[in-house]
């Protein structure tokens, strides 16, 4: 069974997730962190809707709530390129890579490092 899709962030929850990934942080941290102003309570109702979609987990710190990242960044960004080759190419990670260097996304120098990567992972798993 494939995990769920991830839920669609919008712009604003995107760059809360982004800072959230640098480290956990309070609501009013995050609000001064935040680049453009924002109300207490837009920062608030952000996060909540983060922590409704999964997100983001808060614990309880002193008297205020820490925000973090439930997962890290790579494995929500692999979960939803799974989504994208499920949804597109059949799941074929060979037609997402073929296309990626058509269409000049991905150069044939970082293609041959990735290579190598994949190769030294498989060498290590078999292992």
């Amino acid at each position: 069974m494939r995990p769920r899709p991830p839920k669609s962030l919008s712009p604003l929850e995107q760059e809360l997730m982004q800072l959230l990934w640098a480290r956990p942080q309070t609501a009013d941290e995050l609000r001064e962190a935040y680049l453009r102003p924002l109300k207490d309570s837009t920062i608030r109702t952000l996060l909540k809707r983060l922590e409704v979609k999964g997100y983001v987990t808060r614990s309880l710190e002193g008297r205020s709530f820490v925000y973090r990242g439930a997962e890290p960044r790579a494995k929500v960004a692999a979960r939803t390129v799974r989504h994208i080759l499920d949804r597109f190419l059949d799941g074929s990670v060979e037609q997402l890579l073929t296309g990626l260097v058509e269409n000049e996304v991905v150069d044939s120098e970082e293609l041959k490092r990735l290579a190598a990567k994949v190769a030294r992972a498989a060498k290590e798993k078999a292992n």
